[in-house]
């Protein structure tokens, strides 16, 4: 179940590889960050990534929709200065048989959580199936891909603040 019934914030489901820890970039000219060992593997961490998801968490419960799973609040809040932990997301990997071949292996994870809430989800690997639930899915739904190489940057942020203001209820009365 999403967050507190008092949190009316719409959910922005952030990835991490490809987001925050960025990899395909020319190892000659990396993007701003620093490696971090993670679990003992490397990972190049965005240096302007924590300043996007703070300005997002204004607007946004943010929650880690990452294969890292409950290993995100083990590294991220203090590498990134968030408030923490976060909640997040567990996967059931098995796709076998009877297991509906249109999933991709965060949606069922994803939807059981967001319920009904209006959610964003910042990733670099949808597929065609991620398109189609968030088109056919009641709630508003915005899907924002990144480059694995740069990862989330000021025109995502811009875009989700933009949306995120579109949702939000009116909170003065109308004129009559």
């Amino acid at each position: 179940m999403a967050g507190s019934d008092q949190d009316k914030r719409p959910l922005l489901m952030v990835d991490v590889d490809g987001v925050i820890s960025l990899f395909g970039f020319p190892w000659q000219d990396p993007p701003p960050g620093s490696f971090h060992a993670i679990d003992g593997m490397p990972h190049f961490i965005s240096a302007s990534a924590a300043g996007h998801l703070r300005a997002l968490a204004r607007r946004f419960e943010l929650v880690w929709a990452t294969g890292w799973e409950e290993r995100a609040n083990e590294y991220l809040p203090h590498l990134l200065e968030l408030p923490g932990p976060l909640p997040f997301l567990s996967f059931e990997r098995h796709t076998g048989p009877g297991t509906s071949m249109r999933a991709h292996w965060k949606l069922a994870a994803i939807e059981a959580y967001a319920e009904q809430r209006p959610l964003a989800w910042i990733d670099d690997a949808f597929n065609e199936a991620c398109e189609q639930w968030a088109q056919s899915r009641p709630a508003p739904t915005l899907l924002v891909r990144t480059e694995p190489a740069s990862g989330l940057v000021a025109a995502h942020t811009e875009e989700l603040l933009g949306w995120a203001k579109s949702q939000a209820a009116p909170t003065a009365g109308l004129a009559s």
